[in-house]
């Protein structure tokens, strides 16, 4: 569903926004320490709102421990990395074709070379229940199940 949530908004028209580590496939870390928290509202609201810490975690670079590339000198940064992030790292999604990096380089080459895509023409048309069905340009129909069954095309 990520996959298809990020092809969906590069084939939108307008400004595409990646936020950080979105294009590693890289998730939300929930679970950092109280005492490490660092986002103001975490002490604004007397400790009861986390705020961003877990969505601003230093990405993982290379490697397979922590800072994984992120510190030339090892030191840890400044909000713990998940160990398993080194399934996550640049240099992991590099190596695999089918990556959320792959993906997302792939979406953006098209989103500036395909003609469907370079053009402001968009039209909605008829769809199922949970899905999305547009044109946009010259030669681009898209569809998209944001449903949890299967659709027929």
């Amino acid at each position: 569903r990520a996959r298809a949530a990020a092809l969906l908004m590069f084939v939108l028209p307008g400004s595409a926004y990646v936020y950080q580590g979105e294009e590693l496939g890289l998730y939300e870390v929930e679970d950092i320490p109280e005492e490490l928290l660092q986002d103001p509202i975490w002490e604004r609201t007397g400790h009861t709102v986390r705020g961003r810490d877990g969505c601003r975690v230093p990405l993982p670079w290379t490697g397979d421990t922590t800072p994984f590339g992120f510190s030339t000198s090892g030191a840890p940064p400044w909000l713990p990395q998940p160990e398993d992030w080194k399934e996550y790292t640049a240099e992991a999604n590099q190596a695999d074709p089918t990556s959320m990096l792959q993906l997302y380089r792939t979406a953006l080459r098209l989103r500036r070379t395909h003609p469907g895509l370079t053009g402001e023409e968009f039209r909605w048309l008829d769809s199922p229940e949970g899905t999305l069905l547009f044109e946009r340009g010259e030669g681009l129909l898209c569809t998209v199940n944001l449903s949890d069954q299967p659709v027929p095309l």
